[in-house]
Order: C-alpha cells, then structure tokens, then sequence
C-alpha cells in the first residue's frame, strides 16, 4: 500500500510540473486564398478573343486549366484565348494557389458562335457550338430518357431575343437525326422536339435558352446548334 501511495504522489508530480513547465508556441499557418469573383462563361464570335478573369485575395499564384488538363504558361488571374474558333470550345477553370494547396475555381464555358444568310429564309441563322456534358438522366415526355445533353445560354444576360420583325424562330440539330431539341423562355414557356423546335410567332418571351438531348452516344467535340430568328 505504502508503495502505491508513493508511487502514486511521484507520478502526480511528474505530471504537474511537466504541464506547468509546457510553452505553447504558435504555428503559423498560411491563409487559404479568397476567390471573391469566379471566371464566367464566355459566348464570343468564331475569331474573337474570349478572355476569362477571376478576382482571388491572398494568392501567390494561378495555373489554368481547360477540361482539367492544365494550360502550359496561363500563369495569371487572366486568361485570355486568341482568335477563338471551335476547336478552342471548352471548360476553363483556374487553381488559385498560396504555397502547395490549390483552391479550384468554377469552371467557365467558352462557346462560340457563326453566322450566314439563309437563302431560304433571308434571315441570319446563328450556329452557336458549346462543350456537351456526360450525364444520364429522364426528363418527361420530351426528351425522355438521355444520356448527356449541350445547353447553350448566352452571358453575361439570360438567352437570345429574337429579330424583330421576323416570323421565323427556330432551333436546330442539323447534326443528328436522333436528338431532341429543347426551347425555354425566359417567361416559363418552353417545347421539345425531334431536330427542331418553333418558337410561336410573335414569341411569348423576351429571350430564349436552348438544349440538345443525345438519346445514344455523347459527343466529345463542341456541338452546334442552329437558331433562326434569333439576334447575336
């Protein structure tokens, strides 16, 4: 018992005078960097620079990427693509650095657009191209079941208005024969069809989004889709 009681007051003391001997020192830990504006989505006409910036707080560095392969030198809070054609249609984000961690960005679109006269119509039917998206999912009747989709909207506003005085407002697939296509105005009005979809004359909305629905394979390459009627 004495030995316990011993052992017991020496441990005590051991305990004691090791916590009141202790010197807490602070470790410095670097702050994480604030993105405080995201890049946003790009629509620029095939030739055109797009250019995308972001705003971060306590960065040291920046490296972009485009469909998560990083970009060789786009070292900067800018990015900016020359000349922009379809082949340059992507996704663009940006890892925001303050030492080793990366803080990731949203990833901005970049669509492109093309316009020509329609011999038929006399109108300027606009082909916009954007980066389809994987993703399997059922929506309604109309598409159905479908496994990846490409949506078009138009920044920095909502959609496209269409031409005043026209009579015509379509959308598109030219490209397949086994698509669904997907009109939304801005005022909740919205059809789905097969290759194309009419807008009624005069249009119910102010502006108008679109989509395309692959119901087989998804396409890796930008896709375009053909509005009549609508402006630039």
């Amino acid at each position: 018992m004495t030995k316990k009681i011993v052992y017991f007051i020496l441990l005590s003391l051991i305990i004691h005078t090791t916590d009141a001997g202790q010197t807490l020192t602070p470790i410095n830990q670097p702050a994480f960097p604030a993105i405080i504006v995201q890049p946003e989505d790009q629509l620029v006409p095939v030739g055109s620079n797009a250019t995308f910036t972001l705003t971060a707080q306590n960065a040291s560095s920046y490296q972009w990427l485009r469909d998560d392969a990083v970009l060789i030198g786009a070292t900067n809070n800018t990015l900016t693509i020359p000349h922009a054609g379809i082949a340059d249609v992507a996704r663009y984000s940006c890892e925001v650095f303050k030492g080793r961690e990366p803080i990731p960005t949203r990833a901005a679109s970049l669509m492109v657009y093309t316009d020509s006269t329609d011999p038929k119509t006399g109108l300027d039917p606009i082909v916009v191209y954007c980066t389809p998206v994987n993703t399997s999912g059922s929506q309604g009747i109309c598409p159905g079941s479908y496994v990846g989709y490409a949506y078009y909207s138009k920044p920095p506003g909502w959609g496209w208005t269409p031409i005043t005085g026209s009579t015509v407002f379509t959308a598109s697939d030219t490209n397949r024969n086994n698509t669904k296509v997907e009109f939304i105005g801005y005022n909740g009005d919205s059809g789905c069809n097969q290759t194309t979809v009419t807008i009624p004359n005069p249009p119910f909305s102010p502006q108008y989004q679109f989509a395309v629905y692959f119901t087989n394979n998804v396409p890796t390459n930008a896709y375009g889709i053909t509005l009549t009627g609508f402006n630039p």
